[in-house]
């Protein structure tokens, strides 16, 4: 039995962390003295996965009440007011985060939006037979999904210190890099068409960039790591989908073109985007608050998700037989990568609570035991 605070080994029945003093908390169908119960719920499946991840939070997500928003009439002034975070007098302090789940809504607006114009464009090279709108086509069309996702891990990165500018900054900048990197790194293998080399190697030239963009103290938080990921991730998936789509138009048909695009977008959230954005937040959680070193890498925290990264995207890779034309494989590798990406968010979510709780100690520290009692912080 773990700690789920801190990781620790405990003996069973143990009330009390001997390491870190917290509660402890028996995962949902864990018998109290620790041992699996006979039968296994879906949690008790994600909590399995999520514990070769080396992920020891059990989940706790209502996704009901994560997506209650996306319904909800928002207002322009409402999307407008998303944006203004990030910057150097609208980032919070860590005591005025909010440590629970996010309920984002903004990512299905801009799904629909791109979504509206890519059907405009559909049209004009379809039905007008126009051939000026194929390159606006490829491009809404691949960067339709990648950017929606981009979209959900921005609205869900809790601190709140990054900005929609620096965002999109990584998307273009990082996506490009990370491609430009790959092709350097592929020259030195003879067999650049094995599975397992094509999933090292695009993992670790992401791996790369994203090391760039993370490599001082600016991004601590998990979340950061999964947002900057991410962004690098959706860059790459974007460009590389356009790329696919343009070869398949030259050397094919448009009805196939149109069948790539589809389904690289349905695809997408399972593919680069979650497994860059999982490297990012693996090395946010070696490197804390510290400026990044190579050392970093060697820990076993940051090799056990990135292993597993690179082990999904090659199995990915594999040829497998679709089954009515559908990629059973493909979504099944999605699914894995996103319950470990919400134990990843959910292992967030208790570092900010973690942080808050320190910072607030320290605050009540140097404050008398009337003040500390009108705050009601323990002292």
């Amino acid at each position: 039995m773990n700690c789920v605070q801190c990781g620790t080994v405990l003996p069973n029945k143990a009330k009390l962390c001997s390491n870190c003093g917290n509660a402890v908390v028996v995962y949902e169908g864990h018998t109290a003295n620790g041992g699996p119960e006979k039968s296994l719920g879906l949690s008790d499946i994600a909590n399995k996965i999520n514990a070769v991840a080396g992920i020891n939070t059990p989940l706790d997500i209502k996704f009901k009440e994560i997506f209650s928003n996306v319904f909800v009439k928002h207002t322009e002034g409402d999307a407008e007011e998303l944006f203004f975070v990030g910057t150097a007098k609208t980032t919070p302090n860590i005591e005025n985060i909010v440590d629970s789940w996010p309920r984002p809504w903004l990512f299905a607006r801009i799904f629909l939006v791109v979504g509206l114009l890519y059907f405009g464009l559909y049209i004009g090279v379809k039905y007008f037979q126009n051939i000026n709108f194929l390159p606006g086509l490829i491009t809404m069309g691949s960067f339709m999904v990648p950017l929606t996702m981009l979209m959900f891990f921005w609205e869900m990165n809790v601190p709140q210190n990054i900005s929609i500018y620096k965002v999109v900054k990584i998307l273009f900048g990082g996506g490009i890099l990370s491609l430009i990197t790959a092709i350097f790194i592929y020259k030195g293998f003879a067999d650049s068409t094995s599975v397992i080399v094509i999933g090292v190697v695009e993992e670790f030239a992401k791996l790369l960039v994203i090391v760039w963009f993370l490599r001082n103290r600016n991004y601590n938080y998990i979340f950061n790591g999964l947002l900057i990921g991410a962004a690098v991730g959706a860059g790459f998936a974007a460009f590389e989908s356009a790329g696919y789509a343009l070869k398949v138009a030259m050397i094919s048909n448009m009805d196939n073109m149109y069948s790539t695009i589809f389904w690289r977008g349905v695809l997408a959230p399972g593919g680069h985007i979650v497994w860059a954005a999982l490297s990012g937040a693996a090395i946010c959680m070696v490197k804390g608050n510290k400026d990044f070193q190579w050392s970093m890498l060697k820990d076993i925290r940051f090799l056990r998700i990135f292993v597993i990264v690179v082990f999904l995207h090659a199995l990915w890779d594999v040829p497998w037989s679709d089954t009515m034309g559908i990629p059973f494989p493909q979504i099944i590798f999605t699914i894995v990568s996103w319950i470990i990406a919400l134990g990843v968010m959910n292992t967030g979510l208790k570092e900010i609570s973690s942080l808050k709780e320190q910072t607030l100690h320290r605050h009540a520290s140097n404050l008398s035991p009337s003040e500390i009692e009108q705050l009601h912080v323990p002292s």
